[in-house]
């Protein structure tokens, strides 16, 4: 099975921020779309930010203007940088290939969790 690792998520205060980073597969990575995935308590996972192999990226309206994905080719890693969290954004975070665009993803991984609060 070809998974990816997620970590980086900790326990912030609202208004703080936080870097997390996605080690993907070997393989063609560079010609992959990326996307971050959030799942928070008895919700659906959901994609919350999208990158494509030539860097365009695209965000759901929740994290536009706080959250930044890129992406680090030689290194097989996508980043998401997450400023001004609120605790709305508590939630375990994943990454994967944009489903969107692919049908068959990677196997997800345990995902890291991200707690806001005061």
């Amino acid at each position: 099975q070809v998974q990816v690792s997620e970590s980086g998520g900790a326990l912030v205060r609202p208004g703080e921020s936080l870097r997390l980073s996605c080690a993907a597969p070997g393989g063609a990575f560079s010609a992959i779309a990326m996307a971050w995935y959030r799942q928070a308590p008895g919700k659906q996972r959901e994609l919350i930010a999208s990158i494509s192999f030539s860097n365009i990226t695209d965000y759901a309206d929740s994290v536009k203007g706080r959250f930044t994905i890129s992406r680090d080719n030689p290194k097989k890693t996508v980043y998401l940088q997450m400023n001004s969290l609120e605790p709305e954004d508590t939630a375990v975070y994943y990454c994967n290939k944009n489903q969107i665009v692919y049908r068959n993803l990677y196997t997800w991984g345990q995902g890291t969790q991200v707690t806001v609060s005061s």
